[in-house]
């Protein structure tokens, strides 16, 4: 228990850095890193989701997580390397470290987890993907993210519900 709540302490504040970052007049080339790695992240943790998780609310957000998230990447890569930009192709240390103690659950304890952080984590980028839509430099990376909200805005509302136990709609 005292591991389990070390971690979330760490992701916590990774996310709270992040979203300073994110304040903090940030790129488009940070926002496309930002994406990129956030979508890859949610949809391994999708596919984990749907292996290991207990409630089927679970396995379902998961599944409906990898789905989208993969089909985002693939936009975000077409548009960022329109705009000239970089897409990383593999998760960095940082998501690999937050992806580890998931691969480890299993059952009631994953799916506490697994919700509580796709609820944080679709809250954070909701905000950061508010804010390249207001203020980021180039206009397809703007519309990008504009167009990505109401994704993002239904997976938290899937979370959310998966979180207290309703299955996603």
């Amino acid at each position: 228990m005292k591991n389990i709540l070390s971690v979330l302490v760490c992701y916590a504040l990774w996310q709270l850095a992040a979203m300073a970052q994110a304040g903090a007049g940030m790129t488009d080339q940070d926002f496309v890193n930002l994406a990129a790695q956030t979508d890859m992240t949610e949809a391994h943790l999708g596919q984990l989701a749907q292996a290991q998780g207990d409630s089927q609310a679970v396995k379902d957000l998961g599944q409906m997580l990898a789905t989208d998230h993969t089909t985002d990447y693939s936009q975000l890569g077409m548009i960022a390397t329109k705009a000239g930009l970089t897409v990383p192709k593999g998760t960095d240390a940082k998501h690999d470290k937050m992806i580890a103690p998931f691969e480890k659950l299993k059952g009631k304890m994953f799916d506490r987890r697994y919700t509580q952080t796709m609820v944080k984590g679709h809250q954070e980028a909701i905000a950061a993907y508010k804010k390249e839509a207001s203020d980021g430099q180039n206009a397809d990376i703007k519309a990008y993210a504009q167009q990505t909200l109401p994704t993002l805005e239904k997976h938290l509302k899937a979370a959310q519900d998966a979180e207290k136990g309703k299955t996603a709609s």
